[in-house]
């Protein structure tokens, strides 16, 4: 599933990314990926530690 392909991306980035980040390096439309960042923020999963960026929560 397309959010399981951008937490994958999460996991392997040091930095926290911009959706056109996550975009290119899922493979998946720009549009799309702004949809799941939306789903998994929020659910919680990600934070945007700056405007525009966004990595995994931390524990």
């Amino acid at each position: 599933m397309s959010k399981e392909k951008i937490i994958e991306v999460f996991k392997n980035s040091e930095a926290p990314l911009k959706s056109g980040d996550l975009a290119a390096l899922s493979g998946l439309d720009k549009k799309e990926v702004s949809k799941i960042v939306k789903e998994l923020k929020t659910e919680g999963l990600i934070e945007s530690p700056k405007r525009c960026y966004y990595q995994l929560k931390r524990d």
